[in-house]
C-alpha cells in the first residue's frame, strides 16, 4: 500500500541513517582522540575507575620526582662531606709531621699551623654554604629538635632518624642496667725497697711507656710520674685512702685496658705488691655499659650507645655519672630533621625524615679532649702549643663522625631512595597499563567499526533516497 501523507519507509531510513551517523561520529572521535571514554556517558563506571587511576598515576609520578629530588639533596651533602673528609686527612698528616719535633724547626711548625688554620676555615665555609634549592644542609639546620635533655646524664645526642608523631613528641627513655667500668690494676701500699731498681712497662689503649724507678721511690712519686704521661698512655694513677696504688684507664669500656709489665722480674715490686697475682705482668680491660633505649638493647662502646630500628636511629654519649650508675633518664624528640615525602599517599607512614648534623669545626671533634676548632692558632690543642697527641685524637674523632654521617646518608640513598624509585616506577607501569585498558581506544577495533559505520551510512543514504522516491509513483496513477 502506498501513502502520500506519511512516508513510513523514509522515517525508518532516516532513523537508521541518524543512528549510523552517530555510530560513525563516535568512532571518528575515538580515533581522533585515542580514547575510548571521552565523556561520562561513554562508560560511567569506566570513567570513575579511570579517573581514580589517573589520580594515582599523578601521585606516583610526584613520589618518584620527590625521591629523585631527595636523592639529589643527599648527593649534594655527600659531595660536601667528601671534601670535608679529604681536608681532615690533610690535617691529620700535618699533625703527624709536627709531632716530629726532633727534626722540625719552629718555622716549619708555624707553617703547618697556618695550613691547619686555612683548612679549618675551608671546613667552616663548606658547613655554612652547602645548600640545595636555598636550603642549607650542613650547618645544623636539619638537626632534630630535642627537649629536656638531662645534661647531668647525657653529654651528647645525635638523632639520625626518628618518626616523630605529628604535632607531638617522641619520648626517649635511656636505661642503664649495668654500669660501665674502666680498666684498673691495684697494687699494695708498699713502695720500692731501698736496694731495688725497678723498670716497668705501662701500656694503655693510647700508647705505652717504659719507666725506671730507683730504690726508695714512694707510691706517690710513682703515681705522679705515671700521671705525667696520662695523655700519651691513656692511663692515670691514683692512690686510695689506704695507700693502695691504682693504674686506671682514662676511658671506659671494653676497648680500654691497662697493662703493667716488669722489665726486670728480679725486683720485688710487681711480684710482691700486685694484688691477686704473683706474675710479672697483668692486664685488665674495662667493661661497656648495658644500655637500653625505649626498651631495646643498644650497641655500646664504653659510654657511647647506638640504637637503630624502624622508628629511631640515634647515638648518645652518657656522662660518667650516668654511665657508671644504674638508672634511667628521659628526654624528647620534638621535630626537625629533613622530611621527604616518598609515597603517593601523604601521611606519616609515607614520610621519611633524616637528621643531618653540622660539620663546623665547633661541632666536630672529641667530646673529652676538645672540638676541632681547638687546634686553631691560639687554641688549647694547637700544633704550636705542642698538643699533637690531643690534636690527633680530635681529628680522628672528626674523621669518624664524617664517615658515620656519609655511611648513613649512603645507606639512605641506596636502601631507601633508590629502592623507592624502582618500586614506584614499577607501580606506575602497572597503574598506567590498567588505566590504558579502561580508557584508551583500540585502534584496530575502532577502525574496523568505523569502516562498518561508513558502509552502513552509505547504504542507509541510498535506502533513504529510494524511500523518498516511492510516493512519486502515485503521480503515475493520476496521470
Amino acid at each position: 500500500m502506498t501513502r502520500i501523507n506519511q512516508n513510513i519507509s523514509s522515517l525508518q531510513a532516516i532513523h537508521k541513517l541518524t543512528a549510523n551517523q552517530n555510530y560513525m561520529s563516535i568512532r571518528l572521535e575515538r580515533l581522533s582522540s585515542g580514547l575510548k571514554i571521552n565523556r561520562g556517558k561513554d562508560d560511567p563506571s569506566g570513567l570513575i575507575a579511570s579517573e581514580n587511576l589517573r589520580a594515582e598515576m599523578k601521585s606516583i609520578n610526584s613520589a618518584v620526582e620527590n625521591s629523585v629530588r631527595a636523592n639529589n639533596v643527599i648527593s649534594t651533602a655527600e659531595g660536601a662531606l667528601n671534601e670535608v673528609s679529604a681536608l681532615l686527612l690533610e690535617i691529620r698528616g700535618l699533625v703527624t709531621l709536627s709531632a716530629n719535633s726532633g727534626a722540625m724547626a719552629d718555622e716549619e711548625r708555624q707553617a703547618n699551623q697556618l695550613q691547619v688554620d686555612s683548612i679549618l676555615e675551608s671546613i667552616d665555609r663548606i658547613a655554612n654554604t652547602t645548600q640545595f634549592n636555598g636550603k642549607k644542609l650542613l650547618d645544623g639546620s636539619l638537626e632534630y629538635n630535642l627537649s629536656a635533655v638531662p645534661t647531668s646524664a647525657i653529654q651528647e645526642v645525635r638523632v639520625y632518624a626518628a618518626k616523630v608523631p605529628e604535632n607531638g613528641t617522641m619520648p626517649v627513655v635511656i636505661q642503664v642496667k649495668n654500669s660501665a667500668e674502666f680498666a684498673r690494676l691495684k697494687f699494695s701500699a708498699a713502695g720500692i725497697a731501698s736496694s731495688a731498681t725497678v723498670a716497668i712497662r705501662v701500656e694503655g689503649n693510647v700508647g705505652s711507656e717504659v719507666f725506671g724507678f730507683a730504690g726508695s721511690t714512694t707510691i706517690s712519686a710513682i703515681a705522679a710520674t705515671i700521671n705525667g704521661f696520662r695523655d700519651t698512655l691513656g692511663v692515670s694513677a691514683t692512690i686510695s685512702g689506704t695507700g693502695a696504688l691504682y693504674f686506671n684507664s682514662t676511658t671506659y669500656g671494653s676497648d680500654s685496658f691497662v697493662k703493667v709489665e716488669s722489665i726486670n722480674p728480679g725486683s720485688d715490686f710487681l711480684t710482691r705488691t700486685m694484688t691477686g697475682t704473683n706474675s710479672t705482668s697483668s692486664t685488665h680491660y674495662g667493661e661497656d655499659a648495658d644500655v637500653y633505649i625505649n626498651g631495646q638493647q643498644t650497641t655500646v662502646k664504653g659510654l657511647r650507645a647506638t640504637l637503630r630500628n624502624n622508628s629511631l636511629d640515634m647515638e648518645i654519649l652518657l656522662t660518667t655519672a650516668r654511665g657508671t650508675t644504674q638508672g634511667s633518664s628521659t628526654f624528647g624528640v620534638t621535630g626537625g630533621g629533613a622530611t621527604f615525602q616518598l609515597s603517593p599517599t601523604v601521611n606519616t607512614t609515607g614520610q621519611v625524615s633524616l637528621g643531618i648534623y653540622s660539620v663546623s669545626t665547633g661541632t666536630l671533634g672529641n667530646n673529652d679532649v676538645g672540638r676541632l676548632s681547638s687546634i686553631r692558632s691560639g687554641g688549647a690543642n694547637s700544633l704550636v702549643a705542642g698538643e699533637e697527641i690531643n690534636a690527633q685524637r680530635i681529628v680522628d674523632r672528626a674523621i669518624t663522625q664524617i664517615s658515620v654521617m656519609r655511611g648513613r646518608l649512603g645507606a639512605f640513598q641506596k636502601n631507601t631512595l633508590e629502592t623507592n624509585i624502582n618500586s614506584q616506577q614499577v607501580a606506575l607501569e602497572n597503574v598506567t597499563a590498567s588505566e590504558s585498558a579502561i580508557r584508551d581506544a583500540d585502534f584496530a577495533q575502532e577502525t574496523a567499526a568505523m569502516t562498518r559505520a561508513q558502509i552502513l551510512v552509505q547504504a542507509t543514504t541510498t535506502i533513504l533516497k529510494t524511500a523518498n522516491s516511492s510516493p512519486q509513483n502515485v503521480l503515475s496513477l493520476l496521470s
